[in-house]
């Protein structure tokens, strides 16, 4: 098949970024011819070319605005999809023609209610009014409108049922298919003398027990409250933040917290399996995650996750078998007696609830999976169905 795959920014960091990378490289390994739509890419990709059969395409925005480059980027990619048959069109970004749209963002709508959480006063005045806002919600009226699709695509079940309650999608026009993980690379025979290393850069000790935290967009993701719970753990215990966004004011709150030398702020990486295998416990205290790719690469790195009911891959916990789910976000002291409990788990015990998990996740399960829903769509296409 001729398959178009857009996404506004492509690139091989972020746990959407990666995500795309690779299904459009096992996808290209299938011998479909692959077509990528974007307004940029981290990788020295210039348009037409591309690594394993990947053409890329680029997609004008206008910049210095954002709502100005959102709506450039969904008008260019719909003019430029249209000059050209596609067998299947499969959008991983808010754009307003595709076959296929996976929801691997969530609901807007569902994230600006959430955030009210997390922001002052003035803040949530300024998102009641912000046309960045109305330009996205508008987006996002029109991919889940009836005629607008063929298929969506939710990476859990909780998000499925967001847009089923926000947008009356029928259940039968949106499939769950979770996001693989690449075992392997998580679980390496290195990762003794890799935890090793780590520990030793960072100066902490062999004994001392470390939370991760993973992800980029720190206030989304509960970087605040997961340092919180580290202190209320006391000494002898680390935590190491990797992702990218501004550090300044977490390092003053960890500070104020006296536990200012026991975070470590590493930033994005490439080798983060490394990070893991350095560490005792996954916090990802988020107010609002689709899925959360951290939680199941902790989970094939062999150590226990503590997350939230609002993140997808909640669903994959066994609680008190490899992890804990937290109700409330913002309660450090919920996370840090969830995370008190995750330190306790029997190693052995989690191996085996993972292993059984973690067959089910692989790229080859997920491809096929989707490869299943193009295959539908073009039989109903050419009357097959």
């Amino acid at each position: 098949m001729k398959i178009a795959l857009v996404r506004q920014k492509y690139s091989d960091f972020g746990g959407a970024e990666r995500y795309l990378a690779s299904l459009a490289q096992c996808l290209a390994a299938s011998e479909h011819e692959i077509h990528l739509f974007s307004s940029g890419w981290k990788k020295k990709e210039t348009p037409g070319t591309g690594p394993r059969g990947i053409t890329f395409h680029h997609v004008p925005v206008v910049t210095g605005l954002s709502v100005l480059e959102v709506l450039s980027f969904a008008l260019n990619a719909r003019r430029l999809l249209k000059s050209e048959p596609f067998d299947i069109i499969h959008s991983f970004e808010r754009t307003i023609y595709q076959d296929v749209f996976r929801a691997g963002d969530g609901c807007h709508r569902e994230w600006l209610k959430q955030r009210k959480k997390i922001d002052p006063w003035y803040k949530i005045i300024f998102n009641a009014f912000n046309p960045l806002n109305f330009a996205l919600l508008w987006i996002e009226g029109r991919i889940f409108a009836e005629g607008n699709y063929r298929m969506i695509i939710a990476n859990s079940k909780r998000g499925k049922e967001e847009i089923m309650k926000l947008y009356g999608v029928p259940d039968e026009k949106i499939r769950v298919i979770y996001n693989p993980v690449e075992t392997d690379r998580f679980r390496s025979r290195e990762a003794i003398e890799n935890s090793r290393l780590i520990r030793k850069t960072l100066n902490i000790a062999p004994e001392d027990r470390v939370l991760i935290f993973v992800g980029s967009g720190f206030r989304r993701k509960g970087v605040a409250a997961a340092i919180r719970a580290m202190a209320r753990l006391g000494k002898g215990t680390h935590l190491i933040v990797v992702g990218k966004d501004s550090v300044a004011s977490y390092r003053s709150l960890a500070v104020k917290l006296g536990v200012g030398p026991a975070v470590h702020f590493v930033g994005p990486v490439s080798d983060v399996e490394k990070y893991y295998q350095a560490s005792d416990v996954l916090v990802f205290p988020t107010i609002y995650e689709p899925f959360g790719n951290v939680c199941l690469e902790a989970l094939a790195a062999g150590i226990p996750v503590v997350t939230t009911r609002i993140c997808g891959a909640a669903e994959m916990l066994e609680e008190g078998k490899n992890g804990y789910v937290v109700e409330d976000p913002l309660d450090d002291r919920e996370i840090a007696e969830k995370v008190k409990k995750a330190l306790e788990l029997d190693r052995g015990s989690m191996e085996e609830v993972n292993d059984r998990l973690l067959q089910h996740f692989t790229w080859e399960w997920h491809v096929n999976k989707i490869l299943d829903i193009y295959d539908h769509l073009d039989r109903m296409k050419n009357g097959h169905a």
